[in-house]
């Protein structure tokens, strides 16, 4: 399995407009993020975690010319905004996509982008996908994924395994029935949006304990605010936990 990180950064991405600090100025490319995003390869398949507003520039940057399917987190601007350009795929592929997620978020995908579903409008091209809505573990090309509900504030939303890995992304705490789930890891992706606590999202030293509750045997921190360096961050972290940055690649 190949896993490509195509974006580390929240919801403002980073640096975020209008802002002077040390990290937005930074020249230090694992201190620029764009929306959060993995992109997986496995058994010659390809799957793209969430399609975030930069979709095309992080297909472009990483060379991504296929994708099998699409497993969505949930329904924020961040995580499908570049659900248009799915349909860039769809030309070279000469096939649809199956695009998977609990039925909150797919049932506002079809509102947002009524153009693709609704039948009613003469669009040269659009997004070809099928919607599949998911609550248990299931499987795309012979490939066993499952979905993790987790909390984002008092919402419930998607995390996902696939083999030894886990990516959740937006997450603010783990309901004790998604234990389970978690257990064997040899590597997690867990959020942590800044250093100060927040409502709707973990902090580093409550990302920090839910990883050592977890105990993956290698974790990284993604979905970071422009109040994070990633060295400062890096050189304060254990020796199996690292913040993810845009462009690294993993192997399992």
């Amino acid at each position: 399995m190949k896993i490509t990180f195509l974006g580390t950064g929240p919801s403002h991405g980073v640096p975020i407009i209008g802002c002077t600090c040390d990290v937005c100025t930074s020249k230090d490319p694992k201190n620029i993020r764009y929306r959060a995003s993995v992109y997986i390869e496995i058994q010659d398949s390809a799957i793209l975690i969430d399609t975030p507003p930069e979709l095309r520039l992080q297909a472009i940057n990483y060379g991504l010319s296929h994708v099998d399917c699409v497993l969505f987190t949930h329904q924020h601007a961040d995580h499908i905004h570049g659900f248009d350009d799915l349909r860039r795929f769809n030309d070279i592929q000469k096939k649809e996509i199956f695009c998977f997620g609990d039925e909150e978020t797919l049932t506002d995908i079809r509102q947002m982008y009524g153009y693709v579903f609704d039948g009613g409008h003469a669009y040269a091209s659009k997004p070809k996908v099928i919607l599949k809505p998911v609550t248990t573990r299931f499987q795309f090309q012979g490939i066993h994924i499952q979905p993790i509900p987790i909390y984002h504030g008092e919402h419930m939303i998607l995390g996902y395994r696939i083999g030894d890995f886990a990516y959740l992304t937006d997450c603010s705490g783990i309901p004790k029935s998604s234990y389970p789930l978690l257990k064997g890891l040899k590597v997690l992706v867990l959020s942590a949006l800044r250093y100060k606590p927040h409502p709707n999202h973990l902090s580093v030293e409550e990302a920090q304990a839910l990883i050592n509750w977890l105990e993956p045997e290698k974790a990284y921190i993604t979905h970071m605010t422009h109040r994070i360096d990633y060295h400062q961050l890096q050189s304060s972290l254990p020796e199996h936990i690292s913040p993810a940055y845009d462009g690294l690649i993993l192997w399992l």
